[in-house]
């Protein structure tokens, strides 16, 4: 028997499709046979297997786990949950070292995908090209494998609980805040989770509904941030916590309503870490503020700067020792007393925690924050094949100009006006780009700088 995948589905960071029409069932299966073929290989066996609350999800689901099972794979199926959920479990159960997460993430409805955890790190890039590989030729191991339920939501709302040690309960007891999991899968998580917590607390959109009738459940769209911003106002509450639709994103609201970028949230998580960690390593995406690498430095932490994507994070942050990473997209990542990967749930625990020990409200530490003028992200179509090309083309003219760049992922380039990203999409066949400045002057500049490289490619932004 082989198997051939949709081309469009094997992804940078995971594997993705529109269900009914590029991801299947039969796609679900084949991905458990050449999974548990790896870990089968590998000389281990034990995979863990969750789902978020999309409609497609329990039927890939059980499709899944049928190819597990068929290469031999023993199957441990925790239900669903957060993709943070799965991560804890392959984290915390013994002799489980490999995952996989059925999710959308923040995608349309009609979209499905897996995420992976191989050997306890993260799986991405050449490895799920290799998934393929594997299908395509049938390779794969032959055997009897078994499934059995596992309930691990309790132990893993502790873990999330045991953020807040040492905090005084009657410290968050005057705190006031509002959570909108957007009918996504940390709806229950929040619900146990907050029922052990001190403090006023306003749930929103809580049951899971894979339709996603309340809004979108993508925090970093600020028209997603409308309830919460109401709640907040109404309740006369300190902050309002969002969060995407399988729970690995962070989304923030001050008590006036303004909503915290994820470099902007990062720069707080960075002032609590760096206070009791002296001298820790700081990781954020290339498309991070400049403000943000600033900031580390003068808190005594080193900066370090990384290339886009949740999986190229953690596996930095694996080899730097980093206690602490993120990304703009809303990815925080904790390892001073966590495991390390994106956990929008501890995230928010733990912002708790930085509220408390910092002394402020989170209105007062966005205050404090350098005011920067920053583009949103700009996106524009360009043809797969063409993509990468134009970066290297941009490059190379930067290189000859002897232009003051970072060129870990696409180009990032720094002026004394500030700074402007170009990279290609790892997903998509876009170009993506940045700027920043202190000024909108100076912001103008940059944009008039990154249009010219685009012209000379023949591209109009």
């Amino acid at each position: 028997m082989v198997h051939q995948f949709h081309p469009g589905i094997l992804r940078e960071y995971d594997i993705r499709g529109t269900c009914g029409k590029t991801l299947e069932p039969e796609d679900a299966y084949a991905l458990g046979r050449s999974f548990a073929t790896r870990v089968v290989r590998a000389g281990r066996s034990k995979v863990a297997v969750g789902f978020d609350g999309r409609i497609s999800s329990p039927i890939l689901e059980e499709a899944l786990v049928a190819g597990l099972c068929a290469s031999g794979a023993d199957v441990l199926r925790i239900g669903l949950g957060p993709t943070p959920m799965l991560y804890y479990a392959v984290a915390s159960l013994p002799q489980v070292q490999d995952g996989i997460q059925i999710t959308g993430s923040h995608n349309p409805p009609d979209q499905n995908g897996f995420k992976m955890v191989f050997h306890g790190g993260p799986f991405f890039g050449p490895d799920i090209l290799d998934l393929g590989r594997l299908a395509s030729r049938g390779d794969w191991a032959q055997g009897d494998g078994t499934a059995e339920p596992i309930n691990i939501m309790d132990a893993y709302v502790d873990r999330l609980l045991a953020g807040l040690e040492g905090i005084a309960p009657d410290a968050v007891e005057r705190l006031g805040m509002a959570w909108d999991t957007g009918n996504g899968a940390a709806g229950p998580i929040v619900e146990r989770l907050v029922a052990g917590l001190p403090g006023r607390h306003v749930l929103l959109h809580t049951p899971v509904d894979g339709t996603f009738p309340s809004h979108h459940p993508d925090p970093s769209v600020d028209a997603n941030l409308a309830d919460l911003r109401r709640a907040v106002a109404l309740g006369r509450l300190d902050f309002g916590l969002a969060f995407d639709g399988d729970g690995d994103r962070l989304g923030v609201v001050d008590g006036e309503g303004r909503a915290l970028a994820g470099d902007q949230l990062l720069m707080l998580f960075a002032e609590d870490v760096l206070k009791r960690q002296a001298g820790a390593t700081v990781i954020a995406d290339i498309k991070t503020s400049g403000a943000l690498f600033e900031r580390v430095r003068a808190l005594g932490g080193t900066a370090l700067m990384w290339k886009t994507g949740h999986s190229h994070i953690k596996s930095k942050m694996k080899e730097t020792g980093a206690l602490l990473g993120g990304e703009v997209t809303g990815h925080v990542f904790l390892a001073d007393d966590y495991y390390g990967f994106d956990d929008a749930l501890y995230a928010a625990v733990r912002l708790i925690a930085a509220v408390v020990r910092l002394g402020r409200p989170v209105s007062a530490l966005l205050d404090a924050l350098p005011a920067m003028v920053t583009t949103p992200e700009l996106r524009f179509p360009v043809a797969e094949a063409d993509k990468f090309a134009v970066i290297n083309a941009v490059r190379a003219r930067l290189e000859s100009a002897g232009a003051d760049m970072v060129a870990i992922d696409g180009v990032r380039v720094t002026t004394p006006d500030g700074w402007w990203l170009l990279r290609a999409s790892n997903t998509e066949a876009m170009l993506t780009a940045r700027a920043e400045s202190d000024s909108a002057q100076g912001l103008a500049r940059l944009l008039d700088a990154l249009d010219a490289q685009l012209a000379a490619s023949g591209i109009r932004r």
